[in-house]
């Protein structure tokens, strides 16, 4: 994979859609990501195992709860934001 890659960027390449979008998954990233690097994500890093857990005991929560909860982290979040 890496001689693609290292191909791609000594020659013009021309891709399909259908070529660019199997190349992102070989590389294990958007299309999105190939074509336009630039506007790469900073912060893409997996949530960790202790918010997935709790994230799953929000979800299993009745809806009107689930509601309560995520506008109480909404309302953190923005205070956070805010402040900074």
């Amino acid at each position: 994979m890496g001689s693609l890659a290292s191909w791609q960027d000594r020659c013009l390449l021309k891709l399909s859609a259908e070529m660019a979008i199997r190349f992102a998954m070989a590389r294990g990233v958007s299309a999105d990501d190939l074509l336009m690097p630039a506007k790469r994500k900073r912060h893409s890093a997996a949530p960790s195992r202790k918010v997935l857990r709790r994230l799953e005991l929000i979800e299993s929560l009745p809806s009107h709860q689930q509601q309560t909860v995520l506008k109480t982290i909404d309302t953190m979040l923005k205070g956070l934001r805010s402040a900074s």
